[in-house]
């Protein structure tokens, strides 16, 4: 069970369109180094899960308090997010076109690719604190869950990247930004909803 919650809650962390969603999407719809975009942050996300995992695993040990503050404070957030997500669904999104131009070199794309990864103080905050935070939950199981969370993000990354070009004419139309932060919302209150029932 711990693995599935890891993989549903990678997803919904990552599914917000941001600067990095965006810029892996733009790969795929140019078909440009994609392969190498979307190993780059998906390994970047491993990376800051493992940490977050290791590092809230001990912090929990050594402050037995600590445990339900992360608890509730991840139901707090995940429906915060949510919430946000269904008001930019309600809104409207922004509509998204394939990008034209000159092909750009393979190292000038994996230094914007880094720079938007590592450069965001949200994946800071959705890997290393959420995630590990959240993984305390599953004591004696936290790896699991960070595995299904790596899971979420390998899969997320990849269908993005590769099925960009098939979206292509999909997210020209307003409607499917609305139906993606639909979706989320639904992703990341689901998550907040295990969380709050857990223990009942």
């Amino acid at each position: 069970m711990e693995y599935w919650i890891g993989l549903r809650t990678g997803i919904a962390l990552i599914l917000v369109i941001g600067a990095q969603n965006a810029f892996v999407l733009r790969q795929g719809l140019r078909r440009e180094h994609v392969l190498a975009v979307v190993a780059t942050c998906a390994l970047s996300d491993a990376v800051l899960i493992a940490a977050g995992v290791a590092g809230i695993g001990a912090a929990v040990d050594a402050l037995p308090w600590l445990m339900p503050l992360l608890r509730w404070g991840g139901v707090a957030f995940l429906g915060w997010y949510g919430a946000r997500s269904f008001l930019s669904a309600w809104r409207g999104g922004a509509v998204m076109t394939a990008g034209e131009g000159d092909r750009v070199p393979l190292v000038k794309v994996m230094l914007t690719c880094l720079a938007f990864t590592w450069l965001n103080p949200h994946v800071y905050l959705d890997t290393v604190v959420l995630i590990g935070s959240l993984s305390a939950q599953f004591e004696g199981r936290e790896w699991v869950f960070g595995a299904g969370a790596m899971s979420g993000s390998v899969i997320f990354f990849t269908t993005l990247g590769f099925g960009a070009r098939l979206l292509a004419p999909v997210f020209e139309r307003p409607i499917a930004w609305r139906i993606l932060d639909t979706c989320v919302g639904l992703l990341m209150w689901s998550v907040a909803a295990t969380l709050v029932f857990a223990e009942m």
